[in-house]
């Protein structure tokens, strides 16, 4: 890996400037209902998207409400999710999950999250059986439109190499560190457009540093295209 140099990171707005041109600036619309989106999350996590929906169509064609899915046996939810991969540790995690929102508030209902205080919320997601920071910003980011920033591996990989984040810094250490330098307006656009910049340009392998828009401010890409030329 090339060293990096010494230089000023980006700031995150100017980030976003550069990287909208490229992608389009992205809008929050609310992807699902918040149970909805914290089941979908755990079966998403370590593996595709694909797989994912996959097994997520599956379980609500088996379950239509989620009493019925949390009230199944968990050999039963294995099978259903097993094409989304990892079945034996996210079935329990789901059941857990529900059963914790139930015993908590008597019902499947956790829109009491939207009001509450940001990192109360995160710590009472977190107190769930499975659920980690990403599957607790993903919750809020996206079913609440709250400013929790999800940290996946592109995120974390493309915030690392612009020195937003040291590179000893996990993941997990990585959400309250973007969270805190980040406006509330600007987290939703930062996260989309990291995202799309990991997947596009930003590879964890043969970056395309050479036609990166963030590359003066980088310096990961600079000591990459310098050692090239």
């Amino acid at each position: 890996m090339p060293r990096p140099r010494k230089q000023r990171p980006l700031a995150p707005d100017q980030i976003v400037d550069l990287l909208a041109p490229y992608y389009g600036l992205p809008e929050w619309r609310p992807h699902n209902d918040p149970i909805t989106e914290l089941v979908l999350t755990i079966l998403s996590q370590n593996t595709s998207d694909t797989n994912s929906g996959r097994a997520f169509m599956r379980l609500i064609t088996r379950y239509p409400t989620w009493d019925s899915l949390m009230n199944a046996p968990i050999d039963e939810i294995e099978r259903e999710i097993a094409v989304g991969g990892l079945a034996k540790q996210k079935a329990p995690r789901i059941k857990a999950a529900l059963l914790a929102v139930k015993d908590a508030h008597g019902d499947l209902d956790i829109e009491f999250l939207r009001d509450m205080p940001l990192e109360d919320a995160k710590s009472w997601l977190t107190n769930l059986h499975g659920v980690g920071p990403k599957t607790a910003a993903c919750v809020l980011m996206f079913a609440f439109g709250r400013p929790a920033i999800p940290v996946d591996t592109h995120v974390h990989r493309v915030a690392q190499r612009l020195g937003l984040v040291s590179e000893k810094m996990t993941p997990e250490k990585a959400h309250n560190a973007l969270e805190a330098m980040l406006p509330p307006d600007l987290v939703y656009p930062f996260h989309m457009l990291l995202i799309k910049h990991g997947r596009r340009l930003c590879h964890a392998r043969a970056p395309k540093c050479e036609v990166c828009p963030l590359l003066a401010g980088c310096p990961f890409g600079s000591g990459v295209v310098t050692q090239v030329v």
